[in-house]
Parts: C-alpha cells; structure tokens; sequence
C-alpha cells in the first residue's frame, strides 16, 4: 500500500512538468528499491535501502519544491494539482518510514 499511494502521488507530481527529471527518477527509484523489498521478504538489506530511500527523498522533495515552486503568475489549475500531490506525498512520507521501520524490526533488525 505504501508503494501504491507513492507511486500514485509521485506520478501526479510529475504529470505537468514542473518537477525536474531528477524528482521523477529519484522518487521511481526509491518505489523500485521498496518492490525488490516486498519482493525478499527475508532481506534487512532491502528494507534497510528503501528506509534510506525514503529519508533521502524527504530532503530532496523539500529541495526541489521548493527551488521549482512557480510565481503565482504561472500556476494554472494542473500546476497547482501537480505540486499539491508533490506536497501531499512529502507529507506523507515520514508516515512511511515510520511503518517501514517497523517493518525493519519485524524482520529482525536492530
């Protein structure tokens, strides 16, 4: 479920092309990095990664968000859905790693 709503939102962040590239294949790379550990259930290093991830991507949203966040000029309809799902999914994502870590300690990690 934490892949799906992430997915869902990074993908409606980047439906206008406001974001640059690198918030798309940054966010994509974590969401890959969090199938392969759904995928080996038995892995810490896994979990450990998308963990990692996910508090990599927290700081790099907030930066690009905030360097890429149009003047009140040039935000239309879509701009503002777009950044709001942006904004959404950083909201969120601290709520993610905490049900990641505990997915962590679930699976014996210290």
């Amino acid at each position: 479920a934490i892949i799906l709503v992430h997915w869902l939102l990074t993908v409606w962040g980047c439906m206008n092309y406001m974001l640059p590239l690198s918030y798309a294949w940054g966010n994509f790379s974590v969401l890959a990095v969090g199938i392969w550990a759904i995928v080996q259930r038995d892995s810490l290093d896994a979990i450990m990664m998308f963990l990692t991830g996910l508090l990599l991507t927290v700081l790099t949203d907030i930066i690009h968000i905030s360097i890429f966040y149009p003047s009140h000029e040039f935000l239309s309809d879509a701009k503002r859905f777009s950044i709001g799902m942006a904004i959404f999914s950083l909201l969120l994502k601290p709520v993610s790693c905490c049900l990641v870590y505990r997915m962590y300690r679930e699976r014996g990690g210290q």
